[in-house]
């Protein structure tokens, strides 16, 4: 396209472009937005270095003219975006760049790669932060999703609820809390579950997590409280009706005097097993492979598309594709968010006019309302505040605070309509 584009003289026109999704898959009730941090990070690196522009001249389908283009390749528009941590609803502007048309186009398959799968783990672990009614989760599944998924994945979880992960390197990446529990290769490499646990209490101290169902959970209770007293920290289940074992495990620990011993349980859980074991005396969940492959939903289809562009004369014009079933709707846009008279999230109103920021003649704004886009990039510079551990922290927090906008019905786990209405005016 961008060979094309500047063969024919329209690839500097400038243009807007939208990445959104048209639903919201997997019957969820709202999205979350993660990786913008990410894609902000990698726009900003985003480079045809000798070794790719050798690639392509070698396998010679572009133009000289071209391969000089991207040699010098370097985005220098403007990008507004709904922030990290937001939620989001069908056909919301999750993110809006406006460029030329070349710079603009070159950053779709990099846009819906990162926000795609960031999102999709984002919004799974917000059904399963709230599912588990202010117990802490951590993130488990680096083992279920590729190596360099497994970390963004990691953030994406933190951002949306969990409050640690197992996988080291997102720690160091990116100043997630750690944690993580020994195997049940540990227990077993000893000759006894005694000798197992004996070995963890010397290395780690009496504060740590024994996992207590190699074999028999009882005596594997009864054993990690005869070698670590009464000030263990935690036993870890990892098998069994976990409704019933846990609550055989807590009596158990109260009748040897571990009253304040913790119980965390693991097992494949989801956001339905989670919710089960909520009231339960479980006091933490590790959760694996459900929430880095989105529970089900992997990626929420979003979509990268443009809305508007400049005609010769430098005017903006509305471009929509007609497509039945996949049908865009044109035009430059801003976002509020309308609420009720108690302060709850009522209506997304995509408002067409002059774009991100504009407030369109007519438009009916006098119910309590925010403005949801912000500014994420201004003239190729990426905005403070979005980026890094710092960024991290806001998505966190901005993401508490969105959710506690929403209806109640937002937090069903059934599969259903979007909590709140989407209109365009």
């Amino acid at each position: 396209m961008v060979d094309a584009a500047l063969a024919s003289g329209t690839a500097h026109r400038r243009s807007m472009f939208e990445l959104f999704a048209r639903r919201l898959s997997g019957g969820r009730r709202y999205g979350v937005v993660a990786g913008t941090g990410r894609l902000l990070e990698a726009i900003e690196q985003f480079r045809f270095t000798d070794a790719e522009l050798d690639w392509l001249r070698e396998e010679n389908f572009l133009r000289s003219e071209t391969l000089d283009w991207l040699a010098d390749y370097r985005f220098t528009g403007n990008i507004w975006g709904y922030p990290e941590g937001e939620v989001f609803f069908p056909g919301s502007p999750i993110l809006t760049v406006e460029s030329t048309f070349a710079e603009g186009v070159l950053l779709e398959t990099l846009a819906l790669s990162i926000l795609n799968a960031d999102s999709a783990v984002a919004t799974a672990a917000s059904r399963m932060s709230h599912a588990a009614n202010g117990k802490p989760l951590a993130e488990m599944g680096s083992r279920r999703t590729s190596e360099r998924s497994a970390v963004a994945a990691a953030r994406a979880a933190y951002i949306a609820g969990f409050t640690a992960t197992s996988n080291l390197e997102a720690g160091r990446s990116y100043g997630i809390p750690t944690m993580g529990t020994a195997a049940h290769a540990f227990t077993l490499l000893h000759d006894s579950e005694q000798a197992a646990f004996e070995a963890q209490i010397a290395a780690l101290g009496t504060g740590t997590t024994l996992l207590v169902d190699t074999y028999d959970i009882e005596q594997g209770v009864r054993t990690a409280i005869e070698v670590a007293g009464t000030d263990l920290g935690a036993v870890r289940i990892d098998s069994g009706d976990l409704p019933v074992v846990v609550a055989q495990v807590r009596d158990l620990l109260d009748s040897l005097g571990a009253t304040r011993t913790k119980i965390t349980v693991t097992n494949d859980l989801d956001e339905y097993t989670v919710a089960s074991l909520a009231f339960s005396p479980v006091d933490s969940f590790g959760v694996g492979t459900s929430v880095v492959v989105g529970s089900g939903t992997p990626t929420l289809g979003m979509v990268y598309k443009l809305v508007a562009r400049t005609d010769d004369a430098g005017d903006w014009v509305s471009v929509a594709k007609k497509s039945t079933d996949k049908a865009s709707v044109g035009g430059r846009k801003s976002v509020r968010r309308v609420f009720d008279a108690s302060g709850r999230a009522q209506t997304e109103l995509i408002l067409l006019g002059d774009g991100p920021g504009g407030e369109p003649e007519g438009a009916d704004l006098t119910s309590p309302n925010r403005e949801v886009l912000v500014p994420l990039v201004i003239d190729g510079t990426v905005q403070d505040g979005f980026t890094g551990s710092d960024g991290i922290a806001a998505a966190r927090e901005r993401h508490t605070r969105c959710v506690a906008e929403l209806p109640p019905i937002a937090m069903r786990l059934t599969r259903g309509d979007p909590a709140i209405t989407t209109e365009y005016r």
